[in-house]
């Protein structure tokens, strides 16, 4: 039993219940690759909010498509995770050429506004995601103690001009023009990681608009989704993306104060790292997902495979096409239960994975492999059956696989406990606390050693803390 010292006592025990599942089989050792010919046609998902269904494989960015082999054709990557079926496709301002080999596929697929033979039917059926790292609107901003401004494009230029360049490569001539017409499904502020980026990206609607503290990159997209120029650098009123989000997959909390700050129902979607390892660390799946779920967000999972950590890769961020792993998982840990596991986490609707290669044998296609992998219900298997594929990733380098992920802290105490007496009552005030390696369940309300109240936690969705009101301790 612990005991905070403004008077709010919760036991670890009953804090966090586990609900584990009763089935306790023995989990049979799976294949390493399925050989059939056939690949199904995709299994899909409602997308959170957003009126989509999208396959539960999708094709991420990375890996050959941005560092690429000189044996690898990453047109044929993409023109090829298309024949297959799958409709969610992912690329970043921050990946190189990246969204140049996606515009070269998109003129083989007649997927460019403008040109003969556009099929805007196909283009509908397809969900296109693209991302930038720069936190404000505009260039010209000051350069702020943790908060990391990067794209290939301009440096020194803004998440808007990120925007137009996604367009400009992967509609247009990468020459700043795109065609009328083209579009992003999605775009998301890339990889934030510490509270003074959250900062910054919501300066314009947290603070004034005509102060003099700059513009953050969400006010601004906005406007670009909307066709609005409350911001002021929307002047043409222009429609270039439908939806908004973010990534993240160093700090829990930092991702969770992002979606609770969203007072304006701005933030549509969230790419967060899942994998079999998660709970080794700060995981996402007992504190990020539960209030992504709560706001209907549609969640895109990445790092299944810990960006190569679980296979041949050093524990580090990627640097060169030497770093993309080629081949389709290893014995000792097949690829298949770590897309398993994923989508079968709760909350989650896809997932994305880059592509080293590509083969004609289906055995070692890694994009075929996936794909078949990825054709499960989210309630196919239950914890105990997770549990056990858990095991799995622990194999790879001990468990040391997310470097890009904070360490485990373990179950924190409720978070800025205050104690209000009011008129008639005595008001308990608190935040959330952050979940260990099992998920919130309860509180239990105690007073001078006697329980008063019990009640089951709820994901915490707006900076507005969780209140007990009880009766003054005299009328006790």
């Amino acid at each position: 039993m612990m005991k905070h010292s403004n008077g709010l006592t919760f036991n670890r025990r009953d804090f966090v219940r586990l609900s584990a599942a009763a089935a306790t089989s023995a989990l049979a050792a799976p294949p390493l690759a399925f050989c059939a010919d056939a690949v199904p046609q995709p299994m899909t998902r409602r997308f959170g909010k957003i009126d989509f269904h999208v396959t539960t494989f999708g094709l991420g960015g990375q890996a050959s498509i941005q560092w690429t082999p000189s044996d690898v054709d990453p047109v044929a990557i993409i023109t090829k995770a298309f024949d297959l079926g799958v409709n969610y496709f992912d690329t970043s301002n921050a990946y190189g050429p990246s969204q140049l080999n996606f515009g070269k596929a998109f003129k083989h697929l007649n997927l460019i506004p403008g040109r003969p033979g556009y099929d805007s039917h196909r283009r509908e059926s397809i969900f296109l995601t693209s991302k930038s790292m720069v936190r404000w609107a505009v260039g010209g901003y000051p350069e702020l103690p943790n908060v990391r401004n990067f794209t290939h494009g301009g440096h020194g230029e803004g998440a808007v001009a990120d925007l137009k360049r996604s367009l400009s490569q992967m509609f247009g001539n990468d020459d700043g023009t795109y065609p009328e017409g083209a579009y992003v499904d999605l775009f998301l502020i890339h990889n934030l990681t510490t509270l003074e980026e959250v900062d910054v990206v919501y300066k314009g609607l947290e603070t004034p608009l005509d102060g003099d503290d700059g513009i953050g990159a969400l006010a601004a997209l906005r406007d670009y989704r909307d066709g609005s120029n409350h911001t002021g650098l929307n002047p043409d009123h222009e429609k270039l993306v439908r939806h908004l989000g973010f990534s993240g997959h160093h700090d829990a909390p930092v991702m969770m104060d992002m979606i609770q700050r969203d007072r304006w129902d701005l933030l549509d979607a969230v790419l967060v790292s899942i994998n079999v390892n998660d709970r080794l660390y700060q995981n996402m799946q007992y504190n990020v997902l539960p209030l992504a779920q709560a706001k209907n967000m549609a969640v895109i999972a990445m790092k299944v495979f810990a960006d190569g950590a679980m296979y041949t890769k050093e524990a580090r961020w990627s640097q060169d096409e030497s770093d993309v792993v080629r081949s389709v998982g290893s014995p000792a840990i097949p690829s298949k239960p770590l897309i398993e596991y994923v989508l079968t986490t709760p909350g989650v609707h896809t997932l994305i994975i880059g592509i080293g290669e590509i083969d004609d044998q289906s055995s070692r296609c890694q994009l075929v492999q996936n794909v078949r992998a990825a054709q499960i219900a989210p309630d196919a298997l239950d914890t105990a059956h997770r549990r056990n594929l858990e095991s799995l990733g622990r194999k790879a380098k001990d468990g040391a696989t997310n470097w890009f992920q904070q360490p485990d802290i373990g179950l924190t105490p409720p978070r800025n406990v205050r104690i209000e007496k009011l008129e008639n009552s005595i008001r308990l005030s608190w935040d959330t606390p952050y979940a260990g390696d099992e998920p919130l369940d309860k509180y239990e309300i105690i007073r001078d050693d006697q329980l008063l109240d019990t009640r089951a936690h709820r994901p915490q969705t707006s900076k507005t803390p969780f209140r007990y009101d009880t009766e003054p301790v005299g009328n006790a």
